[in-house]
């Protein structure tokens, strides 16, 4: 199911501490089969999908000194995620923004909103 998502959005480039969710759908039935509609779902704070694409993290400044005589590196640094494509995610959606590309719904989230993570090792091999 993920890979089909990965190749149309290939040219998107993430940018610092957010990740690209593809969301899953919400159940429409209980377990005990009663029916829910559509407005009980939109009311959920929390919601579910799998990380399609990560940024690379939280941006730190430079530490270094500046030195004339020294290369100036442009280089940014990271602090990396713990988020990685694949990955099941439970966030806040107060803080998803939608977004929709080839008719498909994907939601950018910042990686302090995400709750939880469900990683499956096995999943994209």
């Amino acid at each position: 199911m993920i890979q089909e998502y990965l190749n149309s959005v290939e040219k998107f480039i993430i940018i610092g501490d957010r990740v690209l969710i593809k969301p899953r759908e919400m159940e429409t039935h209980t377990k005990s089969g009663l029916v829910l509609p559509a407005s009980v779902k939109e009311k959920e704070e929390i919601q579910s999908g799998y990380i399609i694409k990560t940024g690379p993290g939280y941006p730190i400044p430079s530490q270094e000194i500046d030195e004339p005589w020294k290369d100036k590196p442009n280089e940014p640094r990271y602090i990396g995620m713990q988020a990685s494509e694949g990955d099941l995610a439970i966030f806040l959606k107060s803080s998803a923004h939608e977004i929709e590309f080839e008719n498909e719904r994907f939601l950018i989230v910042p990686h302090a909103a995400i709750l939880l993570l469900i990683r499956d090792e096995h999943r994209l091999e």
